[in-house]
């Protein structure tokens, strides 16, 4: 059974780790070598967690860089999932 409508992982850094590390926005931009617009874009859901971003989290201890990707994933594929979609048929099964 799929997630019911995973939350952004921007989200989770704006909501979660950002305070939880008493830093700023400006701050954790420049801790992970960010321009800080960039971040805002992300941490407000606007922009997916890339590969780089991943890695810097990573290197600052805050997780691992598979799990920021998995949940931007996760993110993408309920998105996805509820986006209207032209219909497409299944291939036949080939033996």
């Amino acid at each position: 059974m799929g997630m019911f409508n995973p939350p952004h992982p921007g989200g989770i850094l704006l909501d979660d780790v950002i305070p939880g590390l008493g830093t700023t926005i400006t701050e954790f931009a420049r801790h992970l070598g960010f321009a800080r617009e960039t971040l805002s874009r992300i941490l407000h859901g606007h922009a997916p967690i890339s590969p780089d971003l991943a890695v810097r989290l990573e290197r600052a201890g805050i997780s691992t860089a598979r799990l920021w990707l998995s949940i931007q994933a996760d993110y993408d594929l309920w998105q996805a999932e509820h986006r209207e979609q032209p219909p497409i048929e299944r291939y036949a099964q080939v033996n």
